[in-house]
């Protein structure tokens, strides 16, 4: 999923793309309106983080005009205005989600979390991707997240490539540069540390012991490997 961030902060702008490349999102970036609404027609993003306070355009009006072309496309304002009103305006604009800066890196991820759910529900309607079933993990694709009994385990859309990549080629090795042109992105430049970071990560959340992992299996110099039915 593409999206187009629109802030003229630098600071936060990095920030922000680091934060969703970091979750799998392919990101675009524009320092003011004018150039948010251009790279909005070239690009076709999938999702747009827009500031209100830009230069040239706001993005109050950036996204009156987004929504003229595309009354669906998913758009969170991130701003440091903070009164009641501006967040009824922007909502009124046909926002999906309002956040208030200063931000936490985890309120960021919960609520983009959230917008793509929701997004990628009304996007496949009764067509939604088949659960997969992971020894005692039930991993649910099209929700961004994996059950095991009661337990509720959140992914990110990288999290869910990864395991639909292992899932589809269980028994099979998985390399590293498969993982880095499925999972990052041909253009990505790999890190071996990258992929393995990732992947500790993973297991941290899904495996009842990471030390000891029954559903993410590495294969040493090789790459990974789900052995699962």
């Amino acid at each position: 999923m593409k999206v187009l961030i629109a802030e003229d902060d630098d600071h936060i702008r990095n920030g922000l793309a680091e934060v969703l490349r970091g979750e799998g999102y392919q990101t675009v970036c524009a320092r003011d309106g004018i150039e948010a609404l251009q790279l909005y027609e070239r690009e076709k993003p999938q999702f747009v983080c827009l500031d209100i306070m830009m230069p040239g355009v706001d993005g109050y009006e950036v996204c009156r005009r987004i929504r003229r072309g595309d009354p669906n496309v998913p758009v969170i304002f991130i701003s440091a205005k903070s009164e009641e009103v501006d967040r009824v305006v922007g909502l009124e604009l046909g926002a999906d989600d309002f956040i208030q800066k200063p931000f936490g890196v985890r309120e960021v991820i919960a609520r983009i979390r959230a917008v793509t759910r929701r997004y990628t529900a009304a996007q496949t309607g009764n067509k939604k991707a088949a659960p997969m079933v992971m020894g005692d993990l039930t991993v649910l694709p099209d929700e961004l997240r994996a059950r095991r009994r009661d337990a509720v385990i959140d992914l990110s859309l990288r999290d869910v490539r990864m395991l639909e990549l292992l899932h589809r080629n269980r028994g099979k090795v998985v390399d590293r540069n498969q993982f880095f042109d499925e999972c990052w992105g041909r253009e990505y430049m790999p890190s071996s540390r990258t992929l393995d970071q990732h992947i500790a990560q993973l297991r941290r959340r899904i495996e009842i012991d990471p030390k000891s992992p029954a559903i993410i299996l590495t294969v040493h110099g090789v790459g990974y490997r789900y052995d699962g039915e």
